[in-house]
């Protein structure tokens, strides 16, 4: 039977659920902290190297604050976001800024916090200007259009929302110039979930080379370049994660054989990648609340697509463990469930597993990024506690679960007294 690993028992979960009832989501510090440490090892020999935890996939102050500890910075979208970075002492060099459509009080948060501020759009120039001041560095996100392909996820980059065109940035950074400004960034993300480590090196490459004639025809010179994110993770089991070391020795010879060959060195090198980082060390506990047969047999837990929606927005796979019914055959198959009124909430189709009882307690894998964070209240749905496996075994709740007082919270019932 192909399997995945856990770093907790039937037993742990039993013991958990004593405190903290299913469904919620627990992630593993240990290995949270050892793949962090594992990056940067990788990408040691990259000059400047610093990931920036993309905020988005596990939007936790805990987690943050253990992220900085491993020296990452934090890559943000939103106001909330920044403050959620703040809140776990971040600041400064530590944050970078990458919205669109963005609202004037988030330019100005950025920029009092000291962030890199990565414009989306060249009319954001004049916007930001006006509203927050041009910061001493300023970063634009490039979209390349058809020079690079994207994916099934984030889409073709011509079709995208995001980014300047390649004439757009030599009209932006020249206007930058002769603002004054004196420090430059360029930064791209044109790929989700991607799991060929060549796709990296080639954007690596691009940007590079882009850097070069940027730099050359404007007389301008860059302080960092930010590659983005989309690291994939192997959600089946069968496949085989990202290479980080690969991934760091092209974007090392391509480095050498561009930014130092035209003496453009120094030139920091980011990264902002957030499921590699957290993805596969989070798991969605949830246990079974029915059976149900009919054309098909169905496995309903007491979570939903509220609490995971990638499976049922994407179609993506995520592997299922029944704690401890590991080594028993999978010889049934079934679709599990949510309980919402949508029939995409499926957590799973087709899926062959051991003989199911109602009790059974479900670890579905890989929720560690895009999980919790993407929940909803659709259907009135209160999204669930999360949890935090320490490195000495003890678990602390990190988010409590939502309740009904929570959904109410912004409503006036008295108000509806009176309403005619």
């Amino acid at each position: 039977m192909v399997s995945k690993d856990l770093p907790f028992t039937r037993e742990n979960i039993l013991k958990i659920m004593e405190k903290y009832p299913t469904p919620f989501h627990i992630y593993d510090e240990k290995a949270i902290r050892e793949n962090a440490r594992r990056m940067k090892s990788a990408f040691k020999d990259v000059p400047g190297f610093k990931e920036f935890f993309a905020v988005k996939a596990l939007p936790n102050p805990f987690i943050l604050k253990i992220l900085k500890e491993e020296g990452f910075g934090a890559d943000c979208s939103s106001l909330p976001e920044l403050i959620l970075a703040e809140k776990a002492g971040m600041s400064g060099d530590d944050i970078m800024f990458s919205s669109n459509d963005t609202p004037s009080d988030e330019f100005i948060k950025a920029k009092d916090l000291g962030g890199f501020i990565n414009l989306d759009d060249i009319t954001h120039i004049s916007y930001l200007e006006e509203y927050a001041g041009l910061p001493e560095i300023v970063c634009f996100r490039y979209n390349p259009g058809p020079l690079k392909e994207g994916n099934a996820i984030i889409g073709k980059p011509e079709e995208a929302k995001y980014g300047f065109t390649r004439e757009q940035l030599f009209e932006g950074y020249s206007i930058l110039r002769d603002k004054g400004v004196k420090r430059f960034g360029l930064h791209t993300m044109v790929a989700s979930n991607e799991l060929n480590p060549d796709y990296f090196v080639e954007t690596a490459r691009i940007l590079f080379e882009l850097i070069v004639e940027i730099s050359k025809e404007l007389g301008i010179r860059f302080e960092f370049v930010n590659l983005g994110g989309g690291i994939g993770i192997p959600y089946r089991p069968e496949q085989e994660p990202v290479s980080l070391e690969a991934v760091a020795k092209g974007v090392k010879e391509a480095y050498d054989a561009t930014i130092i060959a035209n003496g453009l060195a120094p030139l920091k090198v980011y990264l902002e990648c957030g499921r590699v980082i957290t993805g596969p060390y989070g798991y969605l506990v949830s246990q079974v609340r029915h059976l149900k047969s009919t054309y098909k047999d169905y496995v309903g837990l007491d979570s939903c697509m509220a609490n995971l929606m990638r499976p049922g927005m994407y179609g993506a796979y995520h592997h299922i463990t029944v704690l401890g019914k590991e080594k028993k055959a999978p010889a049934h198959k079934y679709d599990v469930t949510g309980s919402l009124c949508e029939n995409n909430d499926k957590f799973a189709i087709d899926r062959m597993l051991p003989e199911m009882e109602v009790g059974d307690i479900l670890a579905i894998h890989d929720a560690g990024a895009h999980g919790h964070a993407m929940g909803f209240n659709y259907n009135g749905k209160l999204r669930s506690a999360e949890l935090l496996l320490r490195e000495d075994g003890s678990v602390v709740q990190i988010r409590r679960a939502e309740t009904i007082e929570d959904y109410f919270a912004t409503l006036d019932f008295e108000q509806l007294k009176g309403f005619r």
